[in-house]
């Protein structure tokens, strides 16, 4: 399970793919997220009237991943270069997370290759769902990871969000994902 600290601050910005917020600790980006995205902390949940955590647009980490994003949707930008916080997950979590980090852009991988990379081979549905819970999308590339056949499975932000981040990144192209990109 994917946990929050409750003292961080956050921000909700728009992109050419849908509004999205960035939250902040004290070690970096914690958080990026579609708004309309599943597993969206209940901290920014729609319903509520405000994000439950402080919201904060000129907080130095947010203000710069903001301008990355957009960098990235401008094509200008091929990774982040971002402080990440990887804290909220649990350690199996974050070694999948670690290894998301590792693909490259305008490269894929299948969740069977991040089994292996991290030494779970045997836990392939359990990197499905700690990719499925990554809190930092974009940031921390889980859109590049495809079902074992090259199928386009799912995405936290929609399929539809995946297929346009694949086409902007270059990766639609491929017949069928990379492997070994995972280490």
């Amino acid at each position: 399970m994917t946990t929050f600290a409750s003292n961080l601050v956050c921000t909700r910005f728009s992109t050419t793919l849908g509004d999205m917020y960035a939250a902040a600790s004290d070690q970096g980006l914690i958080g990026l997220w579609f708004h309309d995205q599943r597993h969206l902390p209940h901290e920014l949940a729609p319903e509520l009237p405000g994000p439950a955590w402080k919201t904060d647009d000129n907080h130095p980490v947010l203000v710069e991943a903001r301008r990355q994003v957009q960098e990235f949707f401008d094509g200008q930008r091929t990774e982040f270069d971002l402080a990440l916080d990887l804290s909220a997950g649990t350690p199996f979590q974050q070694s999948v997370w670690q290894a998301l980090l590792d693909i490259p852009r305008g490269k894929t991988t299948t969740y069977g290759s991040i089994a292996r990379g991290i030494g779970k081979s045997q836990a392939v549905r359990a990197v499905g769902a700690a990719v499925g819970r990554n809190p930092l999308s974009l940031a921390v590339p889980c859109h590049r990871v495809l079902g074992q056949d090259g199928s386009l499975t799912g995405y936290a932000g929609g399929l539809d969000r995946k297929i346009a981040l694949l086409r902007l990144e270059g990766a639609m192209q491929q017949s069928r994902p990379e492997e070994s990109t995972a280490t």
